[in-house]
């Protein structure tokens, strides 16, 4: 509690500092009237979306997390805003190598007889861990990624406070209820818990490793799950450089066009094959080897699309491709979007434009980036909420296709994913999907026929019993029922205020029986007590007297 306490001040001084003083004031009432920022001046600094970023870095490992979560979410932020999240680097100064040598220990005690060696300069610092470069008694060379002693605590007061800002918000902001802030909150927990659990990433990178396992020169570096823990991966070490460094790639006498077409048509197999895909496509995360092959790093993020969606998915990417608004609207309808019949003409014109538009330089030349930012901001201006994976995947198309055209200025899409797409669409694959929905429905329509007679049955029997029970529920009655609890809780609260301020009055005013000494202090603190928490009720009460 003591630890949560001190968690809202720092974060109470964080967002005066970057001058949010009225949300500090909405989200920690009573706090801004004596709590003062000692550096509140931020210099140079104009834009207060820049200024929610610099303020989420400060905030430490969870915010930078939850702040890289939303810029995936631009059916839901402003576009400045996702922009200038993007920006946000989950980087961090590295901790000493004692620090780690403990967390080691902790995890492996027998590390003295696992590895030979264990070099202390870390190769990559992140907020959640550090990775070092070890060696096996073999003499095999592994990467040792080892979580920060702590964070784990540090990370679920900070979930806990999240919650708390989203219930708050959504009572101080009620037009922001529609985007379901605690829901949001509820699905970045759970991310965030999977990516400290490092055994959850190991298996998401076996899980890709098996599904890639046929493509030419894809590799994906295995697990050494012997060595393993939930705070610790050891994993193969592979040698390569950054997807993003052309020159360097040249260096290798690798052909970077090569490489541009060997991750597209990987991330393509993932999504709509495989639906199973590596979330986080960052250039750091992708290395090119000597011999061209195309590694895939960090699996703490991964998006999962099932095999009916992921039918639901292909018809999105074909509308995309073949400019056709009206399979978009089945597409989306389809992936559980829904659109109000009054919108629907007005929002299919405004998709084929942004079709049109998206068609940049010259005919033929398709800008998948221009169409997604479009299609979100349609959906958005519409407060239509897209679903999450199908946010992640138009974020991993648009960052690989960014990667494309950086080791290949002439990368087309609409070349490169035309032929892709009547792989997909043949005839006998459409078949096969349409055969196995009809036939799903089928078995559960004659389940439900089975099933028929029962139910009559049964609640034929309710009926005769007189045990059939029917809840009316009516917003105003409860609304008013509600109101009726808060009034007697707080009237509960103020006779038992008064009842403790008379009987210590009592207990402190006799003067002829003598009393214990503990008993006088523990009536005078009772009674300080009473006091306080009737002088705050009425400041409670006047406030939201005023508020009204």
């Amino acid at each position: 509690m003591v630890t949560k306490l001190k968690r809202y001040w720092q974060i109470a001084d964080i967002l005066l500092k970057y001058q949010f003083g009225s949300i500090v004031q909405r989200l920690f009432p009573g706090t801004y009237r004596f709590r003062r920022c000692k550096e509140c001046e931020v210099e140079l600094v104009t834009s207060v979306y820049m200024r929610m970023r610099m303020a989420l870095e400060e905030l430490g490992p969870t915010f930078v997390k939850f702040g890289q979560i939303m810029s995936t979410r631009p059916d839901l932020l402003p576009p400045d805003l996702v922009k200038e999240l993007k920006r946000l680097q989950d980087q961090a100064a590295p901790l000493p190598f004692e620090d780690i040598r403990r967390v080691i220990e902790e995890e492996c005690p027998d590390c003295a007889s696992a590895f030979l060696s264990i070099d202390e300069m870390p190769l990559a610092s992140a907020s959640i861990s550090q990775v070092h470069r070890a060696t096996l008694m073999d003499g095999t060379q592994v990467a040792l990624k080892v979580q920060r002693p702590g964070i784990i605590e540090v990370i679920e007061t900070d979930i806990l406070i999240l919650r708390s800002f989203a219930e708050r918000i959504e009572r101080y902001y009620p037009e922001y209820a529609v985007y379901n802030l605690r829901g949001i909150v509820a699905d970045f927990a759970q991310q965030i818990r999977r990516e400290l659990d490092f055994v959850h990433d190991g298996s998401n990178a076996d899980r890709l490793r098996l599904n890639m396992q046929n493509l030419e020169k894809v590799r994906v570096p295995k697990i050494y799950w012997d060595k393993s823990t939930r705070r610790i991966l050891v994993m193969e070490f592979i040698e390569g450089v950054r997807i993003d460094r052309v020159a360097e790639i040249k260096a290798l006498g690798v052909d970077p066009k090569e490489i541009a077409d060997r991750g597209f048509y990987a991330y393509m197999q993932q999504i709509f094959e495989d639906g199973f895909f590596h979330g986080d496509p960052h250039p750091g995360n992708l290395l090119v080897s000597k011999d061209g092959t195309l590694s895939f790093l960090d699996f703490g993020i991964v998006g999962v699309i099932y095999p009916e969606r992921r039918f639901h998915f292909i018809y999105l990417l074909t509308s995309m491709v073949y400019l056709d608004p009206e399979l978009m609207l089945k597409a989306l309808e389809r992936l559980g979007i829904t659109i109000a019949e009054s919108d629907r003409d007005q929002m299919r014109e405004e998709i084929y434009r942004a079709m049109l538009d998206a068609e940049v330089e010259a005919i033929g030349q398709y800008s998948f980036k221009n169409m997604s930012e479009s299609l979100t901001e349609i959906l958005r201006n519409y407060r239509i909420i897209m679903p999450q994976n199908m946010m992640l995947m138009l974020k991993v198309i648009v960052m690989v296709l960014d990667v494309g055209v950086t080791l290949d200025p002439s990368f087309n899409f609409r070349e490169k994913v035309e032929p892709y797409v009547r792989k997909l669409g043949r005839r006998e694959n459409l078949l096969d999907q349409v055969l196995y929905r009809a036939s799903h429905s089928f078995l559960e329509t004659i389940d439900g026929v089975l099933e028929m007679p029962r139910t009559v049955n049964k609640t034929l029997r309710a009926l005769s019993a007189g045990t059939i029970k029917i809840d009316i529920v009516d917003s105003d009655i409860l609304k008013l029922q509600q109101s009726l609890d808060k009034a007697s809780d707080k009237l509960l609260i103020g006779l038992i205020v008064a009842g403790v301020v008379v009987g210590s009055s009592l207990v402190l005013n006799i003067a002829d029986i003598q009393i214990p000494d503990f008993v006088f202090y523990f009536a005078a603190l009772v009674y300080v007590a009473a006091i306080v928490i009737g002088l705050y009720t009425i400041w409670h009460v006047l406030g939201v007297a005023r508020r009204r």
